[in-house]
Parts: C-alpha cells; structure tokens; sequence
C-alpha cells in the first residue's frame, strides 16, 4: 500500500493516489478508499484494478489538510494504509484510521 501526492500549482488542491497492493488480498474483488472526505462511504471511490493486481485511485484533496482513510475490501474488510502519515483512533470502534497530511 502507498500514497503518492502531486500537489497543483494552479489550484489549491493535492492529487493523492491511494494504490492498494493486490497480493495483500490476492482474492479481493473490489477496493474502495473511503474516508471523511466522501462521508465514509465505502462505494463512494472504488478503485481500479491494474495489470499488476494492485487497485488505485486518484482524488483531489483541498491543501493544508489532513484526511482520515481506510481501504475497504470487497464491502466487509476495513484496512489501514501501512505506509500512512499517520494514525488516530476511530470514533467508532478500536482500531485506528489511516491519515494522509496535505
């Protein structure tokens, strides 16, 4: 798993890719990156399986932020990102979400 960000010099936005690595997983159908910026909602960014078997997507996220995530296998499996900037805990168990710093 990684996070890759190329911050835009004509607007105030950062392109994160998020690439989830397939042999984590090697069975996943779909993974979808959910988190406060798509109100958690785990069908809201699905990603895209490449020629590598790993899954990725992009999003433009607002500068000097940061952004609490989790990787969601085949609509059951919530995953941290191990390569994160960050980790805090949830509000809604006791685990940690995964958070990417702008």
């Amino acid at each position: 798993m990684s996070i890759s960000k190329q911050y835009l010099k004509t607007k105030p936005v950062c392109k994160v890719t998020f690439t989830f690595a397939g042999h984590q997983y090697p069975q996943a159908e779909t993974v979808a990156v959910a988190g406060d910026f798509n109100n958690w909602d785990p069908q809201a960014v699905l990603m895209k399986k490449t020629k590598t078997g790993d899954f990725t997507a992009s999003l433009n996220l607002d500068k000097a932020k940061q952004y609490q995530f989790r990787y969601v296998v085949d609509g059951q499996t919530w995953l941290n990102d191990e390569e994160a900037d960050a980790y805090v805990p949830t509000q809604v168990s006791y685990e940690q979400n995964s958070v990417v710093q702008l």
